[in-house]
């Protein structure tokens, strides 16, 4: 979503003109919003003690998805933007599991810095990444009784894709990623692998043998052709078009994606596709995009968006959209499952749309 003004500037350029405008934009990294310290947990504290817990962390979770709410609207790297939204639906992980916001916001801040780049580094980094690692129970994966989570849906929601691996592949990458525990610091934590809870021992992982660990796990993982279809095809599905990519479209989209796996050349190359504009290649708008795109266009603040919605009140306009989000069934930082959010016509129904037209008048 893009005001009158800036729209009719890039539209000047050309379809190509404006996606590299858009991509090439270098707006500095987003103030991280201050937190409530999370009171650390205490051998046999009260029922009280463990309430105040859960109140603020409820209360840092609001303040997170306000905050990157907000960025959504209201950035003016709006591509940057986009693409954190559209990692965090490909490693959806969700702060009802994770609880501490600080790893979601560590987490959405290496989409945003890594995101739009190569998606090999992005890769490397989420298959230890906290948020991730607690989602998935990775910290439980030790010698001698693995724990397959991280290394099933890293090879077929993350990386290959249904089909492309087998049940041996799994395992071993279990193996692989056995040992690493998270070390905690109050509302943060840090990985760490910790060589006595690593199985050292011979895997064969997709054809190679070795002791392998985390790094082999992604690098071999990326190098099979089955991996450039996949990321291609996920991202063609939530920037192009619910339908895939043909045979002849997937060919030179292959090629921009190269050996560097760059994303952002393949954004630029979907852009070049025959027929880009044409209707058949349509999207249903996911709700938080819909919503992004309402606020936008219109223009909302940042002031806006953190003012009360009614006179006297404490909730704010960013909270209400919020709680019009949540009616629709899509929250920023809390995805249903870890195969992410549905497209296409799930989105579409007589509730959804009542819901979208009440959304709607309030924003505007």
């Amino acid at each position: 979503g893009l005001p009158a003004h800036d729209l009719d500037a890039l539209t000047r350029r050309g379809p190509d003109g404006a996606a590299r405008a858009l991509l090439g934009r270098a707006a500095p990294a987003p103030t991280p919003p201050e937190f409530e310290q999370v009171p650390e947990r205490v051998k046999g504290e009260s029922t009280v003690a463990k309430k105040a817990r859960r109140v603020v962390l409820r209360a840092n979770a609001v303040t997170l998805a306000t905050w990157w709410l907000t960025q959504l609207i209201t950035s003016p790297d709006p591509a940057r933007e986009r693409l954190t939204w559209f990692w965090h639906g490909h490693f959806a992980t969700s702060i009802q599991k994770v609880r501490l916001a600080q790893l979601m916001l560590t987490q959405n801040q290496t989409f945003r810095s890594l995101g739009g780049a190569s998606f090999g580094p992005l890769a490397h980094a989420l298959i230890v990444d906290p948020a991730l690692m607690v989602w998935l129970d990775a910290p439980k994966n030790r010698t001698g009784s693995p724990n397959e989570n991280l290394a099933r849906e890293y090879l077929e929601l993350f990386t290959l894709g249904h089909g492309n691996y087998t049940e041996a592949d799994v395992t071993a990458a279990a193996r692989a990623l056995t040992g690493f525990t998270l070390q905690r610091d109050g509302g943060t934590a840090v990985a760490r692998l910790r060589p006595r809870r690593h199985d050292s021992g011979q895997k064969t992982l997709l054809g190679r043998t070795g002791d392998l660990g985390a790094d082999d796990v992604v690098d071999l993982a990326l190098a099979q052709p089955a991996s450039a279809t996949f990321v291609i095809s996920q991202l063609w599905a939530r920037f192009v078009s619910h339908q895939p990519p043909t045979a002849a479209q997937l060919e030179p989209l292959r090629a921009a994606y190269g050996a560097d796996r760059r994303v952002d050349e393949l954004l630029l190359a979907m852009v070049a596709t025959p027929g880009f504009s044409a209707p058949e290649f349509s999207l249903v708008k996911e709700p938080v995009l819909w919503l992004t795109g309402l606020a936008r266009q219109l223009g909302l603040t940042v002031q806006q968006l953190t003012a009360p919605v009614k006179a006297g009140r404490q909730a704010t306009l960013a909270q209400a959209v919020l709680a019009g989000l949540n009616g629709m069934g899509q929250v920023p930082l809390r995805p249903p499952s870890v195969g992410g959010w549905p497209a296409a016509r799930g989105w579409l129904s007589s509730g959804t749309a009542a819901a979208r037209l009440v959304l709607a008048t309030r924003v505007a």
